[in-house]
């Protein structure tokens, strides 16, 4: 079994497993670090979930509108988090295989679960995934749950990767100048993270991401996601509808909080087409970064965007078309992974914890003060399963 102690040099072999509100597969990322300055990142693989599983997810986050206590798990919840965890234990196996890696390479284990519910207005987060059950079966020290304890010190759990995101400013390339610098994280969620010149954090969730385009596509033409864009490139945008989205309160208040992938409700089906359905909900994705960036407190130099957004070619388009004169560019022309941040981040995260470090900030979450999180399991801890 891995040692999960720091290194002589403080730094650690740390895996991140991140499944996301798009409800398309595991993320897994492996890099190492101290949790503060120090990032090496080393490699990263997505594992798909088959369309069988995805529908289960779907219905399970019909299922958890019911869920009052955290620890609830109504109808089958209970058997689809042990599934989703045994799907992410093979996943490491597989994972560290073909790094060439055993378990005893690796210091620690960064756990994300799937996100169920998340309502902040009533302190509830629920991820689906057994720490324990992931810790015997990897054999791995697992840190999961890492959002519960900033909601318990009045913050809105989410989101999390901006410690992260400061870690990788502080080591981008020199040609894009000296910031601000704003990350985006285009998943189901958008969310933004502010790094000023001197280091100052904000962060919040920024509006929906891909989780409108993706029902409305999957609804329509009976595909997951729309590839590159494609779907909305044969369409127009109707005014009148990125509008009505424009108008939700989400938008008009002054509080920023987190949000929830059923937020914000598909458009009627009978009152726009798939094309311009999908045209329509890409410049809501856009629109609703840029309402959300009048927070910031400086106009950012560049916007560095990540996550599976930034492979749709229309919103990426949008995105430059509000930006300008700043620079809009995907994660991957400033040396990152743009699939892998966020796994990597909790990978990161991880090491935070286990070094009791702050995972959250009043900038970022609202939290009253810097605040550290996370559930760390021992194998040896929890048994056989």
């Amino acid at each position: 079994m891995a040692e999960y102690t720091p290194s002589r040099d403080g730094i650690l072999t740390a895996v991140g497993m991140m499944s996301g509100t798009s409800l398309d597969g595991i993320d897994i990322a492996l890099v190492r670090t101290d949790g503060k300055d120090s990032v090496e990142r080393l490699a990263f693989a997505g594992t798909p979930y088959d369309p069988a599983f995805r529908r289960r997810l779907a219905g399970a986050l019909e299922t958890a509108k019911s869920i009052a206590d955290r620890t609830d798990r109504p109808d089958d919840l209970a058997e689809i988090e042990r599934e989703l965890t045994l799907r992410h234990a093979e996943a490491l196996g597989v994972f560290l295989e073909e790094q060439g890696m055993t378990p005893a390479d690796v210091d620690l284990v960064g756990f994300h679960g799937q996100t169920v519910l998340h309502r902040p207005e009533r302190g509830l987060t629920v991820q689906l995934g057994d720490g324990p059950l992931l810790a015997t079966r990897s054999g791995l020290p697992v840190v999961f749950d890492m959002r519960a304890n900033d909601m318990r010190h009045g913050g809105e759990g989410a989101p999390l990767a901006p410690a992260y995101h400061r870690a990788l400013a502080a080591n981008l390339p020199a040609e894009l100048g000296d910031g601000p610098y704003v990350f985006v994280n285009i998943g189901g969620i958008s969310n933004i993270t502010y790094v000023g010149r001197d280091g100052t954090l904000l962060a919040f969730d920024s509006g929906p991401g891909n989780t409108l385009i993706d029902r409305w596509v999957e609804r329509h033409a009976g595909v997951p996601f729309d590839q590159g864009g494609a779907i909305a490139g044969e369409g127009a945008i109707d005014e009148r509808l990125v509008a009505r989205y424009m108008a939700s309160d989400f938008f008009t208040a002054q509080h920023r909080r987190s949000l929830d992938r059923n937020d914000f409700p598909l458009p009627d089906d009978a009152e726009i087409d798939l094309h311009d359905g999908a045209r329509t909900l890409c410049r809501v994705s856009a629109e609703a970064i840029f309402h959300s960036a009048r927070y910031l407190p400086e106009t950012p130099g560049a916007w560095i965007v990540s996550g599976g957004g930034r492979l749709n070619a229309t919103i990426m388009k949008d995105l430059a078309t509000l930006a300008a004169p700043a620079r809009v560019l995907a994660s991957d022309e400033a040396g990152l992974d743009g699939d892998a941040t966020e796994a990597e981040a909790w990978a990161y995260l991880a090491v935070r914890s286990l070094e009791g470090l702050p995972l959250t900030f009043p900038g970022t979450t609202s939290v009253r003060e810097a605040v550290t999180g996370g559930v760390l399991c021992k194998p040896e801890e929890n048994g056989s399963a």
